[in-house]
């Protein structure tokens, strides 16, 4: 029975994000239930594509990678998958009328990941995190509201600036392994051999322009999406200032992370500010 099917496939990526990632999932649980099912879809998504290319080293990627694109348009042409995780992401795709565009440079970003080792020019840099990154804001946002056009096209810069705000944490808080694990450098202009104080605080003011230029679209939110993507942004935004307070050469050493305390703390604040009308 196809139903069944979908319901086990749509249990993989909930189950896919509550074991990867208790940050996301997290605010994913503060979303409305009629939302929350097709926001674990993506994430699964985008998960597995970024396992292959960052985890499975004793496997050729490349073959790897190349078969889950094409599984993925076979998924979308044939409404089916025989893998839960896109046969699950294919009924998010048409329930809200993704773009397929935002797939391809999303699968465009991963790729390099395959070979580019190093980001050297901002324009190169800007790509990587527009197919990584702001595309996911950006079909998160075809979820958050539900069909109505004139609302995406507003909100469109603001989950581009959140989402540009997210993986640029990443890849502070992830400096030694991108270095040492991937041999990959991100920033450009920044030479990681002498990662400074005056570097990171270059990288920081580049965040901090991001969570700023994003805020107001968060508020602006359907009600349905703004208190779990509001909860997403306080905990990163929690994370950048961790960050900025520790010491580069930290940061170059060991991976930073909130503890689960933290975490529950910054889900009770947002709820008082959320509930409260502070925001």
């Amino acid at each position: 029975m196809k139903v069944l099917f979908d319901h086990v496939s749509n249990e993989c990526s909930r189950l896919i994000t509550v074991s990867y990632s208790t940050s996301f999932s997290l605010a994913t649980k503060m979303l409305d239930i009629a939302i929350r099912k097709d926001i674990y879809n993506i994430y699964g998504f985008v998960r597995f594509a970024d396992e292959i290319v960052d985890s499975f080293h004793s496997y050729d990627k490349e073959e790897l990678l190349s078969r889950f694109e094409s599984d993925l348009y076979h998924a979308l042409e044939h409404k089916i998958s025989l893998n839960p995780i896109l046969n699950s992401f294919q009924e998010t795709f048409h329930l809200h009328k993704l773009e397929l565009e935002h797939l391809k440079a999303f699968l465009k970003s991963m790729r390099w990941d395959l070979h580019k080792k190093n980001y050297l020019k901002q324009e190169d840099y800007k790509e990587y995190i527009y197919g990584s990154a702001d595309v996911v804001g950006l079909m998160c946002l075809k979820v958050f509201v539900q069909g109505d056009q004139e609302k995406y096209e507003t909100l469109k810069d603001s989950a581009m600036a959140l989402g540009s705000a997210f993986q640029k944490v990443n890849f502070l808080r992830d400096l030694k392994a991108d270095q040492e694990g991937l041999e990959r450098s991100y920033f450009p202009e920044i030479d990681l051999k002498d990662f400074d104080e005056k570097s990171k605080l270059k990288i920081i003011n580049e965040i901090e322009a991001d969570f700023k230029a994003s805020y107001n679209g968060i508020l602006d939110l359907p009600k349905e999406a703004r208190f779990g993507v509001y909860t997403a942004y306080k905990y990163y935004y929690k994370l950048l200032k961790k960050l900025k307070r520790i010491p580069s050469s930290h940061i170059k050493e060991s991976r930073v992370r909130v503890p689960n305390y933290e975490k529950v703390s910054v889900l009770a604040q947002s709820y008082l500010n959320y509930h409260f009308n502070f925001l």
